[in-house]
């Protein structure tokens, strides 16, 4: 199902982590989201994870329309974990976006380099 889709992990060493993607790009509807409209040609959605503390910026004063296209708003189905969505990004949410894609990947990168740490002085611990 996720055929043509993107998901976005720092990994230091290349591999896919066990731990949710800081961000995705969806190509096409889901059975439980359909919300945005995605399936006709030409549209897709970046998703950030921005985190529980920060959606409450992204809430619109007004309902917005979730298949609006560039619009900032927390998603559909997930705002309540923290994430964040834009259809189609262009002139009012590219900037945007970008910036929230690299404060993503740095808190990504922040979260499990701590537990690589962490691995690390237990392998170092445990050897001979």
């Amino acid at each position: 199902m996720a055929w043509g889709d993107h998901f976005f992990y720092w990994s230091p060493d290349g591999s896919v982590p066990r731990t949710q993607p800081f961000a995705t790009i969806i190509t096409k509807n889901y059975p439980d989201d359909v919300s945005s409209d995605l399936d006709p040609e030409g549209r897709w959605r970046v998703n950030v994870h921005v985190g529980r503390r920060r959606i409450a910026q992204f809430a619109p004063a007004e309902p917005v329309d979730p298949a609006a296209a560039d619009v900032l708003q927390p998603h559909p189905l997930y705002a309540r974990q923290g994430w964040i969505c834009a259809v189609v990004p262009a002139d009012r949410t590219l900037d945007p976006v970008l910036e929230l894609l690299e404060l993503a990947c740095f808190d990504q990168r922040r979260r499990l380099g701590s537990a690589l740490d962490s691995e690390s002085a237990v392998r170092e611990d445990r050897a001979p």
